[in-house]
């Protein structure tokens, strides 16, 4: 007898845990992988914080390491998406994914797991960073309601660029994979992540201004109060907007792609 649509739903949450629950244990026991995604932020902090830092005007006045943070947050949002890439690329090279196939679970629980184990390790990532953040002088000045706010705008961003992982990762190798970081690093930097759009060439700024993670660094500092906020672009004075509906759409378009790909890889 087919099943009702909640009953599908049901069925796909469930799996979803299970293949979660096998990606948390995996992600566990290689505690090298671990170090290396929690270590990667917190070097930066350091870096730009304290030894660049000195050197980095904040448009607007305040104080650099506080305006720095938000950009930070963001940017290990982003970075995530290659550890999702890289780790859906190896299941498929290893057979992992095949033999998923094979068995009598939801397919779309296959990946809807995934993207469950992702935003477990990006809430840890992003609870480590903020304890980084507080040590090195940081806070949120507008209450806690709006720091929880700006925290989910950071999920929000990270789970939707997980089913852009998901899809690319069906799509390429591991080796491919391990070399995202070479697309990512001058995406997160050609943003608002460490210098404002204003300080920029006009035409780099407009780039910078509109790309999606900005909306959410901007979005992020206005809610946690950090200075550089602000601007004469319409995207500088809509950061909010622009950090729901940017992850909205690519969820709206890769959240299908990735479920279509994953069930027929031939395609």
């Amino acid at each position: 007898m087919p099943q009702t649509w909640p009953e599908k739903v049901r069925w796909t949450l469930a799996d979803g845990r299970v293949i979660a629950g096998q990606g948390l244990i995996h992600w566990v026991r290689n505690p090298t992988v671990v170090i290396s995604v929690l270590l990667y932020p917190i070097v930066v902090v350091l870096l730009f914080g304290y030894v660049l830092g000195s050197a980095m005007v904040v448009a607007g006045g305040g104080g650099y390491r506080e305006y720095l943070m938000p950009g930070i947050f963001a940017q290990t949002m982003v970075f995530g998406v290659a550890t999702t890439m890289a780790t859906v690329a190896n299941d498929v090279a290893k057979g992992v994914s095949d033999r998923f196939r094979a068995m009598p679970i939801s397919q779309a629980g296959v990946v809807v797991g995934r993207s469950f184990a992702d935003m477990v390790n990006s809430v840890i990532e992003l609870t480590i960073l903020v304890g980084c953040g507080l040590v090195v002088g940081w806070s949120w000045h507008e209450g806690p309601g709006r720091a929880l706010a700006a925290v989910g705008l950071l999920l929000l961003l990270r789970f939707a660029l997980i089913w852009v992982g998901i899809y690319v990762g069906l799509l390429i190798t591991p080796e491919a994979a391990g070399a995202s970081w070479m697309l990512l690093m001058p995406l997160t930097f050609l943003a608002n992540t460490f210098v404002s759009p204003s300080q920029l060439p006009a035409w780099l700024g407009a780039i910078a201004a509109w790309n999606p993670l900005s909306a959410t660094v901007g979005a992020t500092r206005e809610l946690f109060g950090n200075p550089g906020t602000g601007g004469d672009s319409w995207p500088a004075q809509h950061p909010v907007l622009l950090a729901v509906a940017w992850p909205l759409a690519i969820i709206v378009v890769f959240l299908p792609l990735a479920v279509r790909r994953y069930r027929r890889p031939e395609r």
